[in-house]
């Protein structure tokens, strides 16, 4: 079976509608996803707010509105974030529901409610509540998040970073990274034609 390695952030407007597609993926191809998370540090890639230029938020307020957009075909809502979020406890309960078999709704609903206001996922009372109303232990997500999870969460950020991941959605299959929902349609080739992909490496090295 083919597997594809999905970096995520709960924080990324366009993360949130890769969704539809990537399960579509996994559904029709018969693919495996690996979610992992790629928590982004918003201001090492944006810079300080009172910083930015105005030549920055023109291209912030278009970012949103096509993200809107691609959400509102899918029946989405987009709504544009209060401040800027760190994410580390969504993250980490990324990787705890996945291990108690809760993952696709947890995924689903954090992305949903963040999305929507009705979610802080920088409080950690709220992330919690989020995996009890899934079924899952309270006790287990803190003691979880008070234990290993800051470790396991950056040596996952490091190991993605060697790769050569950026940003989210990125997709990874067979050591080839994709990044955006408008690089889904080449992942899809990818995985229908893997020796092209051979192929074209192939030719580089012998000129």
């Amino acid at each position: 079976m083919a597997k594809v390695r999905v970096y995520t952030d709960y924080k990324s407007p366009f993360a949130y509608i890769a969704n539809k597609r990537l399960f579509e993926i996994k559904q029709s191809l018969g693919v495996e996803l690996e979610w992992l998370p790629y928590t982004l540090r918003i201001p090492e890639f944006m810079g300080a707010v009172e910083e930015r230029t105005p030549h920055f938020w023109r291209k912030v307020r278009y970012s949103y509105m096509d993200a809107r957009r691609l959400a509102n075909a899918q029946g989405l809502t987009i709504k544009g974030p209060r401040r800027i979020y760190n994410g580390f406890y969504a993250s980490a309960g990324m990787l705890f529901a996945q291990r108690h078999g809760f993952f696709r709704s947890y995924h689903d609903t954090v992305f949903r409610k963040f999305w929507n206001h009705e979610l802080d996922i920088d409080e950690l009372p709220e992330m919690s509540a989020v995996v009890a109303s899934l079924g899952g232990s309270v006790a287990d997500f803190e003691a979880y998040v008070h234990g290993p999870a800051r470790a396991e969460h950056d040596r996952i950020i490091d190991e993605a970073e060697s790769l050569g991941v950026f940003g989210v959605p990125t997709m990874v299959f067979n050591g080839e990274l994709f990044w955006g929902t408008d690089r889904i349609d080449m992942l899809v080739e990818r995985i229908k034609n893997p020796e092209s992909v051979a192929a074209a490496l192939g030719s580089r090295r012998h000129k």
